[in-house]
């Protein structure tokens, strides 16, 4: 949690391996990101970590079928009827099942945003980025997705969420204040 321009962002798209200008070390998989080829940095991006952005970047000519199917296509580790038979339970899962066909603008933001959870979910990623999830959002679709990362999380998903809302945060078990690029406080929430 932090201001805008505290460097939240930034840090979210460090951990995702989205920009490794870094300084120091970031290790996964025992290896420092910092000396990993574009290739291999895509793979650990496909199939260890599930994104999930404020602005959801849905395909628009894709149905909600083909944008939750989309990052299985450059993951090896699964079949086709293997990636087919997840993404219906992962639309299913997010409440979306009637709207399987639907375009992203046939859609409202809480379930382009539910779509963007279960792309984010069908390689079965360590790790889920949420970055601003509900800050597109009226406070009902807001609500909504916050139960639903409550669900995932009580299943065993680890869930990194940036927001610059304190109510949002202080819903969660830990909390790392971030100003002016520096990390202010690591809280452990007992509320939770």
């Amino acid at each position: 949690v932090g201001p805008s321009g505290s460097g939240k962002t930034t840090l979210m798209n460090i951990i995702g391996c989205l920009d490794n200008d870094i300084e120091g070390e970031y290790l996964i998989e025992g290896k420092n990101i910092r000396q990993l080829k574009d290739k291999e940095l895509a793979r650990i991006r496909n199939e260890k970590i599930g994104f999930i952005f404020q602005s959801f970047n849905l395909i628009p000519y894709y149905n909600v079928l083909e944008n939750v199917l989309l990052p299985s296509f450059y993951n090896k580790k699964i079949s086709k009827k293997e990636a087919l038979e997840k993404a219906k339970f992962l639309i299913d899962y997010v409440g979306l099942s009637h709207r399987l066909k639907y375009k992203p603008n046939e859609l409202s933001g809480g379930q382009q945003q539910r779509v963007a959870i279960a792309r984010a979910l069908i390689n079965n990623p360590e790790i889920i980025l949420a970055d601003e999830p509900t800050g597109n959002l009226d406070s009902k679709a807001s609500e909504e997705i916050l139960s639903l990362f409550f669900k995932l999380h009580e299943e065993g998903n680890t869930i990194v969420l940036v927001t610059h809302e304190l109510t949002i945060a202080n819903r969660l078990k830990r909390i790392i204040k971030i100003k002016d690029g520096i990390i202010e406080a690591d809280i452990k929430n007992n509320k939770t």
